[in-house]
């Protein structure tokens, strides 16, 4: 996978784990907000690995 497909669906995790914490915690929901945030932090870590792999590329 190239590293400009690991960052959009990095940032398109993180997107949906931001709105799984503003729901999980409209509605009290403790299992959505927890699931948000471990989708966010899943795509934060997607990003750095594509980040990792554009600078390699670069000469």
């Amino acid at each position: 996978m190239s590293g400009t497909k690991d960052k959009a669906k990095g940032l398109a995790n993180e997107a949906v784990g931001n709105i799984k914490q503003g729901v999980g915690k409209v509605t009290d929901n403790d299992r959505l907000r927890a699931e948000g945030k471990a989708q966010e932090l899943k795509g934060e870590a997607q990003q750095a690995v594509g980040k990792a792999k554009d600078a390699l590329k670069k000469p």
